[in-house]
């Protein structure tokens, strides 16, 4: 059955076409990278330029996102996929022709990460504008449906990309899905957001400052961002770096883990599905009690239930991240005024997904200290502990979707 939002609104329907193949790129790149940079170094050095690729988010993607709201989503959307595009065409030639080296494919993937960090809030703030206001969480629903479904389909197609050819090659299919999501941006037409009345135009440093003023104005961003930081520096790290090493000790290995991984996606899917319908009335309520059972993969995982019973929690735990990210998105785009919705994502972009590399560090030496089943436990515990703190908030309690809030 096909999403009413994708029938109903072309422009949705274009864009998500461009993102169905970007994301697709974007699963293959992520599964072969770490393979294109042992042929040339070490275990470290997959770290290395891992974070290269994740720490411009930190430094980039909050002002990316007022650059967003001054010049058009859109622009810097198709913009940030010719760099990306760039950037991996670059990448798959040294590949191919032998002659990369990893301080090349870190510095590649630092101009890759600069571009997805204004990629990212421009994104969010372009939806709203491809769709009417009451298909926005459908059309976030939708998306996040495509984006579970790449999951299972991009690991594929990684395999055997490497199995047929190496991961240079790999890494070219992903140039190659930039510039269609390009081409469909460049046909993509929408009606510019007007400015706030009586804003006056500035700097960079004015446009931050009222960025800072967006978010803190809202009352629920605060408490939540303190949060969504606690999920992506504490859960995490736990399940992306513990989690493996934890099947390998006591489950299957590798093919447990590849179990877990599928009940997790299988769950995201199913959760995703549901949002095409289901509506909550206080969607910032929803978004940290979906929060309180997504932090709950750390625990989970630990859990000594054996392989089928952590995969059947796993499940459960993809439905909370599915509710969790799209009523957070959905929230965003539906209470930030529309001149100022890429600015205000921008702090989520940043703060999140900037600090995560910083428990990826951490996640193995105090695994070493206290042992691998207490720290996972205690990320657990500690994301628990701040999305009860965000529902404590009264702002979060007190945000009431705008069609109920009309009537």
């Amino acid at each position: 059955m096909i999403p009413a939002v994708l029938r109903e609104q072309p422009r949705f329907r274009l864009l998500f076409l461009g993102q169905a193949l970007s994301m697709l790129g974007d699963r293959v790149s992520f599964v072969v990278l770490p393979f294109a940079v042992l042929s040339i170094g070490g275990i470290a050095d997959v770290g290395i330029v891992t974070a290269a690729g994740t720490i411009p988010f930190l430094i980039v993607a909050i002002p990316g996102g007022s650059v967003s709201d001054r010049l058009g989503r859109r622009e810097v959307m198709l913009a940030s996929d010719l760099v990306r595009a760039a950037t991996q065409i670059t990448m798959a030639v040294l590949l191919v022709s032998g002659s990369a080296e990893v301080w090349m494919l870190a510095a590649l993937m630092a101009c890759f990460g600069c571009a997805e960090a204004f990629f990212g809030p421009a994104f969010n703030g372009l939806i709203p504008q491809t769709v009417p206001a009451g298909q926005i969480q459908e059309a976030n629903a939708a998306l996040g449906l495509l984006a579970s479904a790449s999951l299972f389909v991009g690991p594929t197609i990684a395999g055997v990309v490497l199995a047929l050819t190496g991961p240079g090659e790999a890494i070219g299919f992903d140039a190659l899905t930039f510039l269609v999501s390009a081409a469909c941006l460049a046909r993509l037409r929408v009606d510019a957001v007007p400015r706030a009345e009586g804003e006056p135009a500035s700097g960079m440093l004015g446009e931050l400052r009222r960025g800072w003023e967006v978010v803190r104005a809202t009352g629920w961003m605060l408490p939540g961002l303190r949060a969504l930081v606690a999920y992506h520096v504490c859960v995490l790290p736990s399940v992306f770096v513990l989690g493996p090493a934890l099947a390998q000790r006591d489950l299957n290995g590798a093919t447990s883990w590849a179990v877990i991984t599928t009940a997790f996606g299988v769950g995201s899917i199913i959760g995703s599905a549901v949002l095409l319908r289901y509506t909550p009335r206080r969607p910032v309520v929803a978004v940290f009690t979906a929060m309180l059972v997504a932090s709950l993969q750390g625990a989970i995982i630990a859990s000594g239930t054996g392989t089928a019973g952590i995969a059947a929690l796993e499940l459960v735990a993809g439905i909370g991240v599915a509710f969790m990210y799209t009523f957070w998105e959905t929230t965003i785009q539906e209470q930030i005024p529309p001149h100022a919705t890429a600015r205000a994502a921008a702090y989520d972009w940043g703060v999140s997904v900037g600090l995560m590399p910083v428990g990826i560090a951490l996640a193995a030496p105090i695994a070493a200290a206290i042992g691998l089943t207490t720290a996972m436990r205690w990320g657990s515990g500690i994301g628990v502990a701040m999305a009860l703190a965000a529902l404590a908030h009264p702002a979060v309690r007190g945000v009431v979707r705008p069609s109920v809030a009309g009537g």
